[in-house]
């Protein structure tokens, strides 16, 4: 069944390896009880956090999410947490391919890919993290990378492709206080949503988030763009202040 409220745009809060059982309960009182948002609204918390996550969003409006998920199933793969272990207390999303794992952990395309065939096997939306470094921007790459990235996904869940979300995050505006222009995003977007047109016909219902250094006073500009329908926030995600104002600014 769909979801009556799909029009709408998404804002997820990404976590990163932040927080503690204290910080978090505050935080999740705070926008549990903020009352209702014009977006859908979503956290990725860290994996020791999920639990808790999960219980005090219970019967909110707003849904919650990994950060990440293994490509194997089960088995011999310590440390790692399976996209079937998330599902099994109702996870909804599951981030796949952000830059930090990209960069830090030597994810491949096909890597992310997987992940998020994974993730949609047991029911859990992936999230697909594209985006360039700074120097492939000066060479003037954007284009190149970002189609690269995604193109492994979509070959790899073929039918399925228009389950996922995709998020653009340049990663040269990722915890650097630089943010990609609404301009410069849209172009982005707009590209993706071409490929994506040319693999499935729900291209255009599909969600394109918009992540790296989105803050109060640069989200209404981001999310008035056709093509960016919400944002993946990173560190404004942990000040309920922050998100929640970020989430006002999704208007339609």
């Amino acid at each position: 069944m769909s979801d009556p409220q799909s029009h709408r745009q998404l804002v997820v809060g990404n976590w990163k390896m932040h927080g503690s059982h204290a910080v978090n309960e505050a935080l999740l009182e705070a926008l549990k009880s903020a009352g209702p948002l014009p977006c859908n609204a979503a956290v990725c918390a860290p994996f020791p956090y999920l639990a808790q996550t999960a219980e005090r969003l219970a019967r909110s409006a707003i849904s919650w999410g990994a950060q990440d998920c293994s490509a194997h199933e089960q088995g011999a793969y310590t440390g790692e947490v399976s996209a079937a272990m998330l599902a099994d207390f109702g996870c909804r999303y599951a981030i796949v391919g952000h830059s930090e794992r990209r960069a830090l952990h030597a994810e491949s395309d096909q890597l992310v890919a997987d992940k998020a065939q994974a993730a949609l096997a047991r029911g859990v939306t992936p999230i697909v993290c594209v985006g360039e470094t700074l120097a492939e921007r000066d060479a003037g790459q954007t284009d190149a990378v970002v189609k690269r990235q995604l193109s492994a996904v979509i070959h790899t869940l073929a039918h399925c492709a228009s389950e996922m979300m995709v998020a653009y995050e340049p990663v040269w505006a990722i915890g650097t206080g630089l943010t990609a222009t609404p301009e410069q995003a849209q172009a982005v977007h707009a590209l993706l949503r071409a490929q994506l047109h040319a693999a499935t016909e729900h291209a255009a219902s599909m969600k394109l988030l918009y992540g790296g250094s989105v803050k109060p006073d640069n989200a209404a500009s981001l999310f008035a763009q056709p093509d960016i329908d919400g944002g993946l926030i990173g560190g404004a995600s942990l000040k309920a202040i922050d998100f929640l104002a970020i989430c006002r600014a999704a208007q339609r």
